[in-house]
């Protein structure tokens, strides 16, 4: 039944924007032609009521919120069918065959794709999940990082070193889970025999921690071997866990019933007791990502104390209480530990809280001395996990087995796309046994494989870690969840939101430009509105600018650059040459510097002491400020993964000028993602415009109004303009004979003087004389007088070419080309002039000699 239930979500959304279609096409003013079918349309509606309802008998046992959503759904298609066909006869005097055509064929699609979707829902639930076709926007990826040692009783994850634990009666097995690799292969360490409740290894992995009880905690020295235990009185107080922590007062924090304990390890690999804060603790939660441990307190576990102990010190959150509903039957429901996430998303701390009651999800932001809600977001599952990949916010609505996903940095609450199943990619027999031979080869460990495991979806043993894993203990597998940008972008219509989405991807950098430049190349061949055009490319302008400033930008060239340098050794030098001029070997701009070192570290600084939330400022819309951020003062925001990333020799270092804290002193060692999905100019010429003037061709006007647009963006972020989007532009209007406008162009400076530009302009100017002395004023503009002398050569004004070379010291051009223009020209007295002209250069070495062949041709 659940499985049944992911695909009803699936065809309620499918069924509603199908619907809507329709709708689109009736109340847009389409016009009905009198040959109609009169119950053609309200048939179609009820059939599509009918099979919305074979569905939504198939799960009448269940009682969530999707049963009413089926109901809503099928009761609406019943209406838009009668709606439709009440309408025809208002409007069937102005409609042609063709739009009556297109609409009927549009509500058929939709019986169509609802037996499609009705037949998918009777194929087996593997092909479901696992075929490399299915639609799905969250996925996993085959294969898995087998963690499964025979023998082994529990697996453990230890957040602090990205460690998956696996345990056998006498050993420790871990396998590092950043990077992630599937066939990473384990190390071991011996322990001694006992109960196990929690297990973790010191930060840099000298020690061993391992909680026997409720009361001891047991420390183990890799180094020399010694083990010595910590005990806690059992009369009043019981060990609920530990970490370690790379707070300078302290390395390792005991969570007692009764508060906590702060410990350091000395020189003797002893225990010594720094601190105790004293507060009675039901239960706590604590993620090393964020450094932030929450204590819940009271009868209903709702009352929370907060402290972050990162390499910045140790920050006490104010008290806070979450909200709770109240059940029908005025019962006070407890709130459980697995309704409490800890997530850290560009940087900012939130606290995630199910209200099971409500059914919604309570969003947190803390601040040093704030709890502040963020609001809720529906649920629609007794059971969910949440996940974040890039920044992007993943809820599991477990039982329903879909994902819904959000982005937090967006000013709404909206989820991004539809919910769809989570898909299992890449399995096949074929990589199976590869796979296989692979760990064999490598060492790692062997456990089941999925050819001889029924690979379920959201299994009862699946935990979900922080902040993109998922573990099957039953199986031994440990999954990397994963985005499919490409399928959220192709499912969204709302151009400008999935592009500031795309923008803010940093995993995918790469991907989510050419993702971008495809989306702008689409609205522009579908001749969308200018106003929509514009702002697309508003968007990307604007987060170039932003890579620009904060340096992120360079650092993917120069990561490309060392990627690509190996492979490029031959054409090495070329390449250096043409960089300096800010040219590639193709004649386009490959980088921009900016205009003053100076400007750039001032922006940069800027940018930290004066953000007081620590937000992004990617897009030219920033979400709003929660209440009183300047007032309470800055976020407990760490410097993790997901948050900006600073340019090369720059840190967030803690001190008196900066309140911001930084809790990743421990990854550091780690890469970081270093990536901008930001576009440059050049990229929109050579990826957007080029290939929409291939395309388009015939009237220019449409993209003429683009590029306006797009200097009208790049002029207000301060960008310079690939030249070749000036030449395109002059060969646009060239080519539609709209000289005068190309005139005003260039006299007003709308198109920026380049010699690409001015050659443009002689050649669209053999047909206009005004343009064509236009373009041999701009080579005088920009002091190009090689140019300039050889196009009066070629057009036969040599004798002026003689005047302006020695006028302006113009040594560089042949002089044979002079001579040959003075003999095509039939006047023995010019040949004379030009020959006498050279022959004093030559006496005076002030240019190339004359050779004697060209003498003898000349005089023949």
């Amino acid at each position: 039944m659940g499985r049944a239930l992911d695909l009803d979500v699936f065809s309620v959304w499918t069924i509603s924007a199908n619907l809507g279609l329709i709708e689109k096409y009736v109340w847009a003013g389409a016009h009905i032609w009198r040959h109609y079918d009169l119950g053609c349309l309200q048939e179609i509606g009820n059939r599509t009521c009918a099979r919305i309802s074979v569905m939504k008998d198939k799960n009448h046992a269940t009682t969530s919120l999707l049963k009413r959503i089926l109901v809503n759904c099928s009761a609406q298609a019943k209406q838009y069918g009668s709606c439709v066909s009440s309408r025809v006869p208002e409007v069937e005097r102005d409609m042609c065959l063709k739009e009556f055509l297109l609409l009927k064929s549009c509500m058929q699609n939709v019986e169509e794709k609802l037996s499609n979707m009705i037949g998918e829902a009777s194929s087996s639930g593997h092909s479901c999940f696992s075929g490399s076709n299915a639609l799905s926007h969250v996925y996993i990826q085959y294969p898995p990082l087998r963690c499964h040692i025979p023998g082994s009783r529990r697996l453990f994850y230890d957040d602090g070193n990205k460690l998956i634990l696996s345990l056998t009666s006498n050993q420790v097995f871990s396998w590092k889970t950043a990077p992630y690799n599937p066939y990473a292969a384990p190390s071991s360490d011996p322990i001694s025999e006992g109960p196990v409740l929690s297990i973790r290894y010191s930060l840099d992995l000298k020690l061993l921690a391992i909680q026997r009880s409720s009361h001891e905690i047991q420390i183990w020295n890799k180094e020399t071997g010694d083990t010595f235990s910590q005990k806690c009185r059992p009369e009043s107080e019981s060990i609920l866990g530990f970490f370690w922590t790379d707070c300078p007062t302290c390395d390792i924090v005991f969570v007692k019933t009764s508060g906590l304990e702060l410990f350091s390890c000395n020189a003797a690999r002893s225990l010594h007791l720094v601190e105790t804060k004293k507060l009675n603790i039901s239960w706590f939660i604590y993620t090393h990502e964020s450094r932030l441990v929450l204590l819940a307190s009271g009868m209903q576990c709702k009352s929370f104390t907060g402290y972050q102990l990162s390499s910045a010190g140790i920050v006490r959150l104010p008290r806070f209480e979450m909200v709770m509903a109240k059940s029908e039957a005025n019962d006070k429901p407890i709130l459980a530990a697995e309704d409490v996430h800890i997530i850290t998303v560009y940087g900012r701390i939130y606290c995630l809280q199910f209200d099971r009651v409500a059914m919604l999800l309570h969003s947190y932001r803390f601040y040093r001395d704030a709890v502040v809600p963020q609001g809720s977001l529906p649920i629609y599952s007794n059971r969910i996990a949440v996940s974040v990949v890039d920044n992007i916010l993943l809820v599991h609505q477990v039982e329903a087995k879909v994902v819904i996903i959000y982005d937090i940095f967006a000013d709404s609450q909206a989820p991004i796309s539809a919910p769809l199943p989570l898909l299992l990619r890449g399995f096949s027999r074929a990589n199976a046994a590869s796979s296989q031979i692979t760990l064999r080869n490598s060492g790692a460990s062997e456990s089941k494989d999925l050819s001889d495991t029924e690979v379920t979806i959201y299994g009862e043993q699946w935990n979900f870690l922080v902040p993109d894993l998922v573990c099957d203990v039953s199986n031994g597998f440990l999954w990397k969840i994963n985005v499919d940008l490409e399928a959220i972008s192709a499912s969204s219509s709302e151009v400008p939101l999935i592009l500031e989405f795309l923008q803010r991807r940093k995993l995918e950098a790469d991907k989510a430009r050419h993702l971008c430049l495809g989306i702008v190349r689409t609205i522009i061949l579908e001749r969308n509105p200018v106003p929509m055009v514009s702002r697309a490319i508003d968007i990307l302008l604007t987060a170039y600018s932003h890579a620009i400033k904060t340096g992120s930008y360079y650092k993917r060239i120069i990561a490309e650059e060392t990627s690509a340098s190996g492979a490029s050794n031959v054409s090495r030098p070329s390449a250096v040459v043409n960089e300096s001029i800010g040219v590639d070997a193709s004649g386009k701009f490959s980088r921009q510097e900016p205009e003053s070192g100076t400007e750039n570290e001032s922006y940069r600084s800027d940018l930290r002491t004066s953000d007081s939330d620590g937000s992004l400022k990617m897009n030219s819309q920033n979400p709003d400020q929660p209440i009183g951020t300047t007032e309470r003062g800055y976020l407990l925001e760490p410097d993790a993964a997901g948050a900006e990333v600073l340019p090369t020799g720059e840190s967030r270092s803690p001190g008196p000028s900066n309140n911001q804290l930084n809790s990743n002193a421990s990854e550091r060692h780690q890469p970081q993602v270093t990536a901008s999905a930001a576009a440059s100019p050049a990229d929109l010429y050579g990826s957007v415009f080029a290939p929409v003037d291939e395309e388009m061709g015939g009237d220019g006007s449409y993209l003429t109004a683009i590029l306006v647009e797009f200097l009208r963006s790049a002029s207000l972020e301060k960008l310079k303009v690939d030249p070749n989007i000036y030449v395109l532009m002059a060969q646009i209007l060239g080519r539609d004979e709209r000289y005068a406008e190309l005139g005003l162009f260039v006299m007003n400076k709308i198109i920026e003087p380049s010699r690409e530009v001015a050659l443009q302009l002689l050649e669209s100017g053999r047909q206009n004389l005004q343009i064509r002395k236009l373009g041999l004023g701009m080579l005088r503009q920009l002091s190009l007088h090689h140019d300039y002398v050889l196009l009066l050569v070629q057009d036969g004004y040599y004798l002026e070419a003689l005047r302006y070379a020695r006028k302006h010291q113009v040594n560089t051009v042949r002089p044979s080309l002079f001579l040959e223009a003075a003999h095509s020209s039939k006047d023995p007295l010019h040949v004379a002039v030009v020959l006498r002209f050279f022959l004093i250069s030559f006496l005076a070495l002030r240019a190339p000699p004359i050779t004697t062949c060209t003498i003898a041709l000349l005089l023949r």
